[in-house]
């Protein structure tokens, strides 16, 4: 081991009988990261046949990952904090039906995910996918767009949080309080207070997250049963028949399945976004194999969960007409007073998911930094010099997260003119997330039609490949019609889902940019990787 001006430079044997291809036996590592951060041999290579220095620290294990990915789900407390968009459209049986059938898709779709974050286990993620495996024709061009429509929808899931936890305290200073009257610009404020404390655990507690994530993964575990418990002793109960069978059609629609598709959206905001901890891929020890296990871990563990939640919903909300008439525009904390007739019991169940979601915009500021530094290395974005800047005994992309500090703020100011050019912005994040899934798993399906080889992994699909990709984009093309829907009819430009003219002008404009611009700086990645190694 040597230290260059670069940084540690290593060279790599690999054991007598172990070889990871049959062309190369000996490759060169640079790294900027002390060795014992520097990962598994076989990080080692990847980052080799990847075309990359290892900057960031290898600090996170499997159980720190999960931690990350279960935690920046959130999936049970969406459940709660989204009751109101599940109870208008689809009741509780939609949400039982809904959740169903998203778990059953989510086994597909991040089965499809993890398989190409264990072939190319790299920040970059779904761009980086789309580069490697979709025709060379339109490759760069398709991988430029995804890396700007998902950068964009990850700044948006940090605000849209942080914003759900800013107008939680409002809901709970108004069932304290009913002559409080929520102000714009007190939900702005705790917004960027959120945004400012999650900023400080990504910069000067960021060598703790990998310790803090495990904690917070007990909290989430643990956090549920104090909730639902105080329900199954207190609350009435509804009868099988009524839990799972009364639907809800009080968004106005044609009939009660286009209800229940709309309602389905909540149980699909839960679930959607395991490909985080791929985005911190470059910090996880043997992440080709880590990866996915941890992957698909939080996928089963946070859809256990969820369950528990979606069931417990099902029988205790035995009148929820009243319920979406509560003052606090919150049913769930309606149903928490009014199971335990005590404002500290209801204080106390609410923080304890304003804690949980307030620690997943910890995990989604360190993934939104992570792929915004990751497509500034291939010069994706303007600034990208600055953007893709790592700071010396940091080790950590410290120029992006403060970017999505930056970000939160000015997004949340929006607030202050009008609250449905916010909730546009943030409704980006369900669209962005779809799309990046349509279009990787959309390449590996169509390398796997065509008869292609893919590259080897740890994590594979097999003679099941086909068929698994193909499940997950029946799944993802439904889901991205119906995410453009508003929740209710008829529609005035208030009550408009603004995600479609915000996806559309992202596009657009990543396009334009792509044309005059883009297309002579960005690298795509594939042109950087070697697969022969």
């Amino acid at each position: 081991m040597s230290k260059s001006s670069n940084g540690y430079v290593q060279t790599i044997t690999l054991p007598k009988g172990e070889q990871y291809s049959d062309d190369v036996q000996l490759q060169d590592f640079a790294a900027t990261v002390a060795p014992k951060w520097q990962g598994t041999l076989a990080d080692k290579h990847d980052m080799v046949m990847l075309g990359r220095s290892q900057v960031l620290r290898r600090n996170f294990s499997f159980i720190s990952i999960l931690g990350f990915s279960a935690v920046l789900i959130c999936t049970w407390e969406l459940i709660f904090a989204n009751l109101l968009f599940a109870l208008t459209d689809g009741g509780t049986a939609g949400l039982f039906w809904g959740f169903t059938v998203v778990i059953i898709a989510s086994i597909f779709i991040f089965s499809s995910v993890a398989e190409m974050a264990s072939m190319s286990p790299t920040a970059g993620g779904q761009y980086h996918w789309v580069s490697e495996f979709a025709p060379a024709f339109c490759q760069k061009f398709l991988s430029y767009i995804s890396g700007w429509v998902l950068a964009i929808g990850w700044q948006g899931a940090v605000v849209g949080l942080s914003f759900v936890v800013g107008t939680m305290i409002q809901g709970l200073i108004s069932l304290q309080d009913p002559s409080y009257e929520p102000q714009q610009w007190h939900g702005t404020l705790l917004v960027i207070a959120v945004v400012m404390f999650c900023i400080v655990f990504n910069t000067s507690l960021a060598k703790k997250l990998p310790l803090i994530e495990g904690f917070i993964l007990l909290l989430h575990i643990v956090g549920l049963f104090a909730i639902v418990i105080p329900l199954w002793v207190l609350a009435p109960r509804n009868t099988p028949s009524v839990a799972f069978t009364r639907f809800n059609n009080g968004g106005n629609w044609s009939s009660v399945g286009v209800a229940y598709m709309v309602g389905l959206l909540t149980a699909l905001s839960s679930m959607m976004g395991y490909d985080c901890s791929v985005h911190m891929s470059e910090e996880i020890k043997d992440a080709s194999n880590t990866l996915p296990r941890a992957m698909m871990w939080g996928v089963g563990l946070n859809a256990i969960l969820g369950y528990v939640v979606v069931i417990t919903l099902c029988f205790t909300v035995t009148d929820p007409q009243a319920l979406l008439e509560s003052e606090t525009g919150f049913p769930f904390i309606q149903l928490f007073f009014n199971v335990t007739k005590s404002y500290t019991a209801t204080h106390i169940m609410t923080a304890i998911i304003i804690v949980n979601i307030v620690s997943a915009v910890i995990s989604e500021i360190a993934t939104a930094s992570r792929q915004i530094w990751s497509f500034a290395r291939d010069d994706g974005f303007p600034f990208s010099d600055f953007l893709k800047k790592v700071s010396p005994g940091w080790n950590i992309p410290l120029n992006a997260v403060v970017i999505n500090f930056v970000f939160g703020v000015a997004i949340s100011l929006i607030n202050l003119g009008s609250s449905v050019a916010l909730n546009a912005i943030v409704s980006l994040t369900m669209s962005a997330l779809l799309s990046s899934y349509i279009l990787s798993i959309g390449c590996i399906f169509l390398k796997r039609c065509r008869g292609e080889p893919l590259p080897p992994s740890v994590f594979t699909l097999g003679r099941w490949g086909f068929a698994t990709n193909a499940i997950a984009l029946a799944f993802l093309f439904v889901f991205f019609v119906f995410c453009f829907f508003p929740m209710a009819t008829p529609v005035d430009a208030t009550t408009m889902n603004w995600n479609i003219a915000m996806f559309g002008g992202i596009t657009l404009f990543a396009t334009f940019w792509y044309i005059f611009r883009g297309h002579k700086k960005y690298r795509p990645p594939v042109d950087i990787q070697n697969r022969k190694l």
